[in-house]
C-alpha cells in the first residue's frame, strides 16, 4: 500500500487539490467514475432525442395509415425508404404478403403464420434500436456505487498508514486525507444516481413505444387476416 504524507495544517481543500493529493489508485477510480458519468449522459441525451423522434414517427405514420390511403399505395411510398418504428413492421408484412400471393400461396394460415413472424422480427429489431445502452445506465447506477467505495477503502487505508508514521490524530491533519478518500464515493454516487434515475425514465419511454408498435402489429395482422379470407374466397369463385 502506498504511503502518502498527510496534507498540512491549512492545505487546499477544494475538489481540484483533494484529487491531486489522493493517491494514484484513488485517481484512477474518480477518472472513471467521471467518464463514466459523461457517458451516460451522452447517452441520455442521445436516447431522449431518438425516443422523441420515434414518437413523431409513429404519430406520423399513424396519421397516413388511418387516414384512408390504399395499403398497396402506402407500401410503394415506403418499399424505397429507409423505415422505423411501425413503418418498418408495415413494409415487412406487406414485403411478405406480396412475394406470398406472387408465388401463388395455397394455405392461408401458412400465410398469416409467415406475416406475423415477419412482423415480430421487425418489431424485436425496431426494440433493439430502442433499448441498445440502456444496459450501461443499469451497470453504471448499481455498480458506480461500489466502485466509489473502493477508492474510499483504498483512500482511507493510505491516510491511516500516513497517520501511524505522523503519530498525530488531529483533526487538521487527518481532515484532508479522509476528504480526498471520500471524494471518490461522492463521485460514484454523482455517477449512479443519474444513471438510475435515467434507466428507469428511458426504460418506461421504450415500453411505452414498444406497446404502440405491438398494437399496431395485431391490427395490422387482423386486418390483413380478413384481407387474405376475402383473397381466397375470389380464388375458390373463380
Amino acid at each position: 500500500m502506498e504511503n502518502l504524507p498527510l496534507a498540512q495544517h491549512g492545505a487546499d481543500m477544494s475538489i481540484w487539490a483533494l484529487f491531486w493529493q489522493a493517491g494514484w489508485v484513488v485517481k484512477l477510480v474518480m477518472i472513471g467514475l467521471l467518464g463514466a458519468s459523461v457517458w451516460t449522459w451522452a447517452i441520455v441525451v442521445d436516447k431522449v432525442i431518438s425516443y422523441n423522434r420515434m414518437r413523431a414517427a409513429l404519430n406520423r405514420f399513424e396519421q397516413i395509415f388511418w387516414s384512408g390511403q390504399s395499403l398497396e399505395e402506402l407500401y410503394r411510398n415506403l418499399s424505397d425508404r429507409k423505415t422505423t418504428g411501425m413503418s418498418a413492421i408495415f413494409v415487412a408484412a406487406m414485403r411478405e404478403w406480396k412475394k406470398s400471393f406472387e408465388k401463388g400461396a395455397k394455405s392461408p394460415l401458412a400465410l398469416q403464420t409467415r406475416i406475423d413472424k415477419a412482423m415480430d422480427l421487425a418489431l424485436t429489431r425496431e426494440m433493439e434500436k430502442l433499448e441498445g445502452r440502456l444496459g450501461f445506465l443499469a451497470t453504471i447506477g448499481s455498480a458506480a456505487p461500489f466502485i466509489g467505495l473502493f477508492g474510499t477503502v483504498i483512500g482511507i487505508m493510505t491516510s491511516f498508514q500516513a497517520i501511524a508514521g505522523s503519530k498525530s490524530t488531529n483533526l487538521a491533519v487527518v481532515a484532508p486525507g479522509i476528504a480526498e478518500a471520500l471524494l471518490a464515493t461522492a463521485i460514484g454516487l454523482l455517477a449512479a444516481i443519474p444513471a438510475v434515475i435515467a434507466y428507469n425514465k428511458l426504460s418506461s419511454d421504450a415500453g411505452k413505444l414498444a406497446g404502440r408498435m405491438e398494437g399496431f402489429a395485431d391490427e395490422f395482422s387482423a386486418i390483413l387476416s380478413r384481407q387474405i379470407d376475402e383473397k381466397v374466397a375470389q380464388q375458390r369463385a373463380a
